[in-house]
């Protein structure tokens, strides 16, 4: 009886001592396109979670942040710019790290479980409530032309509330402390008479600046203007604009038909039917996405996204300071067409093995092309520019969803040569080469539609070891790529001037 009794009271410990066990060994989350900061409305009361990329994308709940650890691993160390702007993060030249997924993936804000009308306002004031640690906690972003937008700051003078809104996945924010050690970062979420509150563990190692390229910022940036700071007693602060919400990639069905795209996402990359390796056009301008073929889409680029070079050395890649530009923007703004490039296609995630290969071909236009990221020190990374010798290319990371700067020097007509390969799980090489059509500023959109084009027209395919297009798939290797994975995809993004891991580098050069 004894016996049975001890055994009894062995089980019974086992059992109550397993849960406090897994509670005492946080799993550890990858930034890399999470959401750190996911809101949902559970009936009548709200909920703050974080989720990984993977989650994301299917739309699921996620974790609770007191279960997850973030860092020491998957962070960028840099030194604070000497650059306007960036004075909140502190003196210029100290260490700074940075919560970043491997290749700069930045972290997303999320609500996408909360439907529109079910909130006065439709927004949620986001509130940081508290920062137990060594040092100073900021989030900010970044705008294309590299200016700062401080969200969140536990410093002196640092805002400390910012409003979401529903129905949305927007950032990325990049969190960036000051010190090593452990923090303890606690945010309140609130809409009106509901509120929910979360504490993040965040382990941040020894910061070691290196000198390092440019890595993604946000895929889903918010504001260039800069942020005015509140008093802690406040909730109100600066907007992020929603964005929407981008559906799980196997939801997209293929279309027919020509469309001109001129506001809205579209996301450029390859699908894998079989041995047939295709690039395309997924389409999130409407309901449901949908994937086209290139010679049926039109990007158009409208007069809104004409801007001026910014002055100062780091952009006058572009042109001379005060010459217009039209740019398609990083960051999404509402009235311009939103293209990125990914390989999320279910397709390519299962079919494939390594990196792809984005390739830039030729370009026939009346301007100069140029595609860069915007680090989050606000320097530029230029990873395509015609005014150079072509081809150029650059790796492309498995399951990404990246977004940067397209720029145009000229209105008119542009047609680029764009070529991707891929290698199959069975080793074999695929490539197909397309030509995307791009409309600049006030011209007919309809005369950029190749002549005679249709849904097969204007690209070489070709499949197996031997590859296809123009050069047989036989490209000379890049180094390593960047990557924003979007639960999306999403973001982003990471940091240039005086940032992060040299092992992330990417390296784009003429063939």
């Amino acid at each position: 009886m004894k016996r049975t009794a001890s055994l009894l009271a062995a089980v019974a410990l086992a059992i109550t001592a397993a849960p406090a066990a897994a509670h005492a060994e946080p799993r550890t989350l990858p930034v890399a396109g999470a959401d750190l900061v996911s809101i949902r409305l559970d009936g009548d009361a709200l909920s703050l979670r974080v989720r990984d990329a993977a989650q994301a994308r299917r739309g699921e709940a996620g974790h609770d942040p007191a279960e997850v650890a973030l860092g020491p691993d998957g962070g960028a160390a840099g030194a604070i710019p000497g650059r306007a702007g960036f004075e909140f993060l502190g003196k210029a030249g100290t260490p700074l790290w940075v919560l970043a997924g491997a290749g700069g993936g930045f972290p997303f804000w999320d609500t996408t479980a909360i439907p529109r009308g079910k909130l006065a306002g439709d927004a949620v004031t986001l509130r940081l409530s508290d920062v137990e640690g060594p040092g100073r906690f900021h989030a900010y972003t970044v705008s294309s032309f590299g200016a700062p937008t401080p969200l969140l700051g536990s410093g002196d003078g640092g805002p400390r509330a910012m409003t979401l809104p529903v129905g949305a996945r927007t950032g990325a924010a990049l969190w960036a402390f000051d010190t090593p050690g452990s923090y303890r970062v606690t945010l309140e979420a609130a809409a009106g008479p509901l509120t929910t509150e979360a504490t993040y563990q965040i382990e941040v190692p020894q910061i070691s600046p290196e000198p390092a390229p440019a890595l993604a910022a946000p895929a889903r940036p918010v504001p260039q203007a800069p942020a005015t700071s509140v008093p802690s007693e406040r909730l109100e602060a600066p907007k992020v604009p929603a964005v929407p919400k981008i559906a799980a990639q196997a939801a997209a069905a293929p279309a027919t038909g020509r469309k001109v795209i001129a506001d809205g996402h579209i996301d450029m990359g390859p699908q894998l039917d079989g041995s047939t390796w295709r690039i395309r056009i997924r389409d999130d301008s409407g309901s449901p996405p949908v994937w086209r073929e290139l010679s049926d889409v039109v990007v158009h680029a409208v007069d809104k996204a004409k801007i001026k070079v910014p002055s100062g050395s780091d952009y006058a890649f572009l042109g001379p300071a005060g010459s217009d530009v039209w740019l398609l923007p990083q960051a999404q703004q509402s009235g311009i067409v939103w293209p990125g490039w990914n390989t999320q296609d279910p397709s390519v995630v299962n079919g494939t093995q390594g990196n792809v290969t984005w390739r830039l071909t030729d370009v026939d236009g009346p301007g100069e092309f140029k595609l860069f990221l915007t680090g989050s020190f606000g320097k530029p990374d230029v990873l395509f520019d015609t005014a150079k010798s072509l081809p150029q290319q650059m790796s492309i990371p498995p399951n990404t969803h990246a977004h940067g700067n397209w720029a145009f020097t000229k209105p008119g007509v542009y047609h680029l040569g764009v070529q991707m390969t891929g290698t199959t799980k069975a080793g074999a090489t695929v490539t197909d080469s397309r030509t995307l059509n791009i409309a600049v500023g006030p011209v007919d959109p309809n005369t950029a539609f190749p002549s005679g084009g249709g849904s097969n027209g204007n690209g070489s395919n070709g499949g197996g070891s031997n590859g296809g297009g123009s050069n047989g798939g036989n490209l000379p290797r890049t180094g390593v790529g960047w990557v924003i994975p979007a639960a999306a995809g999403g973001l982003l993004l990471l940091i240039v001037g005086a940032v992060l891991v040299v092992a992330t580098r990417r390296r784009i050069r003429s063939a």
